[in-house]
């Protein structure tokens, strides 16, 4: 039955997208406010069509907020929900920069780009909200980013090198021609 429901394409790509959400969830517990929102957009972004990559994202971020005002009681005030929705609506955006990196750059260095691309669109939104609203900008000091920026590199390290060792295999082979052929 299993072998069944995992041969096809949408089961495959359905498969993929939770377990997003699951490491989400586990980089949640770890690091609360500073998940790597724009690793998993990056992500996202490389291996799946534009709707998907989206879908993907999104799914990663709901899940964050699920266990951040489910189970680790984020403040439920206006700031802290409008705040939220800000990360989703960025991590979105985040998205969108790693694709367009994607669709130009091939290989290695367009995975790299692409996740740069992300961070830089991620951190940017970031601070240019904060400057718009009038906030202090002082937690973008450079130990502060620095600290983020490898957060969401070794997610991404991580991720990417999970994406690699699962397309070794006959069920990654085969997710991985399912998704090319929706991204072409």
């Amino acid at each position: 039955m299993t072998s069944l429901v995992l041969s096809s394409p949408g089961s495959r790509t359905a498969l993929s997208i939770v377990a997003l959400a699951i490491f989400s969830v586990l980089f949640t517990f770890g690091f609360a406010c500073a998940v790597p929102l724009a690793a998993f957009a990056a992500i996202s972004a490389m291996s799946f069509d534009r709707r998907t990559a989206l879908l993907a994202t999104g799914a990663v971020w709901l899940a964050n907020q699920a266990i951040g005002f489910g189970l680790l009681h984020y403040p439920t005030d206006g700031e802290t929900l409008a705040w939220g929705g800000a990360l989703g609506a960025i991590g979105l955006l985040s998205c969108e920069a790693a694709r367009l990196v994607t669709r130009r750059v091939a290989g290695v260095a367009g995975a790299c780009a692409a996740f740069l691309a992300a961070f830089v669109a991620y951190e940017g939104s970031l601070f240019l909200i904060n400057a718009a609203i009038g906030q202090t900008v002082e937690h973008f000091a450079f130990p502060v980013v620095t600290r983020i920026f490898l957060i969401n590199a070794c997610a991404f390290g991580g991720m990417w090198a999970l994406k690699t060792i699962a397309s070794s295999t006959e069920f990654g082979r085969r997710l991985a021609a399912d998704l090319s052929a929706r991204h072409a």
